[in-house]
């Protein structure tokens, strides 16, 4: 495992180390976590960016009505 060091307001800290441990855990554990879900949902926007562009040029035929798109 790596070390980093962040900076930010004492205040914004003292607030997340309270949370943390009303929820029995400790602010790296958190930090960590919280690392995790955002380079997830990076990875989907990612994935989703690459599928679009795969098809960018598949063309239905024909234009759907509102009804058939939500049905």
């Amino acid at each position: 495992m790596k070390n980093i060091t962040l900076s930010a307001d004492a205040d914004l800290i003292e607030r997340a180390r309270l949370i943390a441990r009303q929820q029995r855990r400790t602010l790296n554990e958190a930090f960590r976590e919280w690392l995790g879900q955002f380079t997830q949902s990076a990875g989907d926007a990612q994935g989703f960016d690459a599928l679009m562009m795969r098809l960018r040029n598949v063309d239905a035929g024909r234009c759907f009505s509102r009804e058939e798109m939500n049905g």
